[in-house]
């Protein structure tokens, strides 16, 4: 379904899944979004030829993946997978919290969860001559499974999972990641409350200090 671009799309080595946690906290500047969600595709810090705000979004991106890396609320999450799941199980977590923050949109947000995806969506292809090829060729497959909106049920999360299992050629286990989460349901959504607080805190400071920076220079 992804033609060949499965090892761009989905570097499981690189890739960090929790799309609408980082747009969400790039509040609403939208060039800040658009850096926030195609940081993964970009390396090093070869990105200065960037509008400033996508020069914050790449940065900020990054600030928020070491804090949740580090965040122990994280890890005990992450911890619950980490035996049937390896390695993937923080890519798992990440997935998993962006339905929790889905389905509980309208305590983040006044702005409907549909209105919000299908403008960032229209945001995307009016600057996609900024967009990496990464953004470029997952942006399509995206939009018309809607990823964004499907993380608010467990069976849109599921067939997200199982798309995503197939395209790493079943080695993954993802699919049956779904079982876990009703199991431990009231576990990993009082986990996700817990450390979306702190990780709000910790990306509104980081991205006002970026904002000043980047004025700076």
């Amino acid at each position: 379904m992804f033609g060949k671009q499965k090892t761009d799309i989905f570097d499981t080595n690189k890739q960090t899944m929790n799309f609408l946690a980082h747009i969400y906290l790039s509040n609403n500047n939208d060039l800040i979004k658009i850096g926030n969600f195609m940081a993964d595709g970009i390396r090093g810090k070869h990105f200065e030829t960037y509008p400033k705000d996508i020069q914050i979004g790449i940065v900020l991106h990054r600030a928020i993946d070491t804090y949740t890396d580090a965040h122990p609320v994280f890890r005990q999450s992450k911890h619950r997978l980490h035996q049937d799941f390896g390695h993937y199980s923080g890519i798992i977590v990440d997935i998993f919290y962006d339905h929790f923050l889905a389905k509980n949109w309208s305590q983040f947000s006044d702005e409907k969860l549909s209105d919000y995806v299908q403008n960032f969506y229209q945001s995307l292809y009016t600057h996609w001559d900024f967009l990496n090829d990464k953004t470029k060729h997952l942006l399509p497959y995206m939009k018309v499974q809607n990823w964004l909106e499907s993380y608010q049920s467990l069976e849109g999360l599921h067939q997200i999972l199982v798309q995503m299992d197939k395209r790493m050629q079943n080695q993954s286990n993802m699919s049956a990641a779904i079982a876990v989460l009703k199991k431990y349901y009231n576990e990993f959504e009082t986990e996700f409350f817990e450390f979306f607080i702190n990780l709000q805190s910790f990306s509104n400071e980081k991205l006002n200090l970026l904002c000043l920076e980047f004025q700076k220079s």
